[in-house]
């Protein structure tokens, strides 16, 4: 529909007009993966409106600029294994399944049951063979598949997830939304550069709400 190329690249033209998304993957991923597929039947009107949206449980899907942003700090490769922590409607698993084709994988986490099925259903839209949704404690991580190219996480966290660092490969990058109180973070971008994850370089991408991290190692 053109009402739907028209808002996101409506969006996109605001990225580039500010400098805020230059990763032409990513941009490309945006065009292809449509947010639509991803939000409830009653606010389709909505879907490109920048802006975060109800997908139920208390969850939300993040505003397009938050998942670019996001998006384009994992700096993806193709080829990459990716876990993702908070799978929701599955809308940014699918863009980072896109980026990083069908040689990489995103292992994705969700602890609500409902929205297991719901984000299984949704990626089934694009296409996309190479994203696995896994039921558990997405502040656990899963180790199963460990160590990562990259973890990005998709709630807030009170500190900076230890857990996730053990389970990210050397020169790694985690993305995640850290703050002690639930609705108000700093988006950090961690550069892991020892095995053990005491080393870090830690980027500063802005201040952000975010639904708070439940889970043995999230808000209580």
């Amino acid at each position: 529909m053109k009402s739907e190329i028209s808002g996101i690249e409506r969006i996109i033209e605001s990225w580039k007009s500010e400098n805020l998304i230059e990763d032409k993957n990513v941009i490309e991923a945006f065009r292809k993966i449509k947010r639509e597929n991803f939000i409830p039947e009653n606010l389709k009107e909505e879907a490109y409106v920048d802006m975060p949206l109800d997908i139920g449980y208390g969850q939300t899907i993040s505003q397009p600029t938050t998942v670019a942003i996001m998006t384009q700090a994992l700096d993806l490769k193709k080829g990459m294994k990716v876990l993702e922590i908070g799978t929701g409607s599955g809308y940014q698993a699918s863009i980072i399944g896109q980026i990083i084709g069908k040689t990489g994988h995103v292992y994705s986490v969700e602890r609500i049951h409902e929205l297991i099925s719901y984000a299984k259903h949704n990626i089934k839209k694009t296409g996309l063979k190479n994203i696995t949704v896994i039921e558990s404690d997405g502040s656990l991580g899963y180790a199963n598949k460990a160590p990562y190219d990259r973890i990005i996480v998709t709630a807030a966290c009170p500190e900076i997830p230890q857990e996730l660092l053990k389970q990210l490969k050397q020169k790694g990058i985690l993305v995640v939304p850290v703050g002690s109180e639930p609705y108000s973070q700093r988006m950090l971008r961690i550069e892991k550069l020892d095995k053990l994850g005491k080393k870090y370089n830690e980027k500063n991408l802005g201040d952000f709400i975010f639904v708070p991290l439940r889970g043995k190692y999230g808000f209580r």
